[in-house]
């Protein structure tokens, strides 16, 4: 008897791995395959490139948390932590461009990655996050940039 359950047992396991492995191989896959036709930038968009009407054109998320989010955030941005973002992208715009940023770029870029690889391909990333944005003018970085010498 207790051969037998040895037995299962140890099928069981073989089991578990052997499907714990194709999972892993079909992520590798999936990031092969978008790291093969990504384009250099990666979705990246700096904040002078959006001019001050275009920002409504945008679904932009603030992949910060809470408290980042309640202390600033760009105005009409909707807070949805850089680890939730998955679990919640059935909340994500399919016809709309996503806008995601964080403080700096590092968090969002990994978020942002995240969703592609997750199929969505209306996606942009505020390279420099909310510093940059604020540093370049915010939603004047656009007029800023044009008007510089």
């Amino acid at each position: 008897m207790y051969k037998i359950l040895v037995v299962i047992l140890l099928n069981l396991m073989l089991t578990a791995c052997t499907a714990m492995a194709q999972e892993e191989r079909q992520g590798i896959d999936a990031m092969e395959e978008y790291f093969d036709f990504v384009d250099y930038g990666g979705g990246a968009i700096f904040p002078e490139q959006i001019p001050e009407k275009d920002w409504n054109k945008f679904f932009i998320i603030d992949t910060r948390n809470a408290t980042q989010y309640e202390n600033e955030h760009i105005p009409g941005a909707v807070n949805i932590e850089w680890r939730q973002l998955l679990a919640r992208r059935s909340e994500l715009p399919r016809d709309k461009t996503i806008l995601v940023y964080c403080n700096t770029g590092t968090l969002s870029a990994q978020a942002g990655l995240a969703l592609r690889l997750a199929g969505f391909d209306n996606l942009n990333i505020l390279q420099g996050g909310i510093r940059e944005w604020r540093e370049k003018g915010g939603f004047k970085a656009y007029e800023r940039a044009i008007q510089a010498p």
